[in-house]
C-alpha cells in the first residue's frame, strides 16, 4: 500500500498570527521527530492550505490503530514537553481524528493533497465504501499518484486532556484523501467525483479543500540521523 500501515492520525488547526514563526518551528524541530519517533508510528507528514480552512494540516501514519492507543502513545500525551503545552494552547478551530485506513491505491505520495470530508450513516456506509473502491482509481487520472480512504474511530477521536480539538464534532465522518502532482489535478477528481453531477451516491461533503506538502519524516530518517 502507498501509506505503511493500517492507521492514522489526522490533525488540522488555525494558529493566531503572533504565535505563527513559534508554531511552525515547534513542529518542524520537535514535534513531528518526537511522534513518528513513537513505537508504531511510521511517518509523519505537514501540509499548508492551498484552498482549504484549517491552514495547517498534519498526517502521522501508524503500523496498526492500536498504535493509536498503546500506553507509548498515551504516554506521551500525559507528558507534553513544555514548548508542545504552550504551543497547543493557542491552536484554534482544532480536528484531531484516529482513523482506519480502509482503502489505499496507487504507489507514492505527491506534492499537492485533496482532503473530502464525508459523513455517512449505519445505513448508506457499506454503499459508499463500495463506491469509493470504484471512485478511487489513481491510475484512470493524470497527476494522481494515490488514493485513500479514512474512517474515523470516534472513541478515539476528539480532544485529550492536553490537546484542545473540537470534541464530537463529525466524530463518525470519513476522509477522502488524494495525492497529486499539483493542485490542478487534485481539484478535479473532487469537483468530478465529489461536487459535480457524478458525485452519486454522496450528497455534497461536508468540506472540501487542497493542501500542498511542507514536509515529510519517517522512521527511517530518525534511524539515519
Amino acid at each position: 500500500m502507498p501509506i505503511a500501515g493500517t492507521g492514522m492520525l489526522l490533525t488540522s488547526m488555525n494558529i493566531d498570527d503572533a504565535i505563527e514563526p513559534d508554531f511552525n518551528r515547534w513542529y518542524d524541530r520537535e514535534h513531528l521527530e518526537e511522534r513518528v519517533a513513537i513505537e508504531g508510528f511510521l511517518e509523519a507528514r505537514r501540509y499548508i492550505a492551498h484552498a482549504a480552512n484549517p491552514k495547517y494540516l498534519s498526517l502521522y501514519s501508524t503500523a496498526t490503530l492500536d498504535v493509536l492507543d498503546s500506553p507509548a502513545y498515551r504516554a506521551r500525551l500525559a507528558n507534553q514537553t513544555e514548548w508542545s503545552r504552550r504551543t497547543m494552547a493557542h491552536f484554534k478551530d482544532m480536528l484531531r481524528v484516529v482513523a482506519r485506513i480502509t482503502i489505499s491505491k496507487g504507489t507514492g505520495r505527491g506534492a499537492a493533497l485533496g482532503l473530502v470530508r464525508l459523513r455517512p450513516t449505519a445505513q448508506n456506509a457499506g454503499a459508499w465504501r463500495d463506491a469509493l473502491h470504484d471512485k478511487l482509481a489513481p491510475a484512470q487520472r493524470d497527476g494522481i499518484i494515490s488514493m485513500h480512504l479514512l474512517e474515523s474511530e470516534p472513541e478515539l477521536s476528539g480532544a485529550t486532556a492536553d490537546i484542545p480539538a473540537t470534541r464530537n464534532e463529525g466524530a463518525r465522518d470519513w476522509f477522502v484523501l488524494i495525492d497529486g502532482t499539483h493542485v490542478g489535478a487534485v481539484s478535479a477528481v473532487i469537483a468530478e467525483h465529489f461536487t459535480g453531477p457524478a458525485a452519486a451516491p454522496f450528497p455534497l461533503p461536508i468540506s472540501v479543500g487542497t493542501y500542498s506538502l511542507m514536509w515529510d519524516l519517517t522512521k527511517s530518517d530518525i534511524a539515519r540521523s
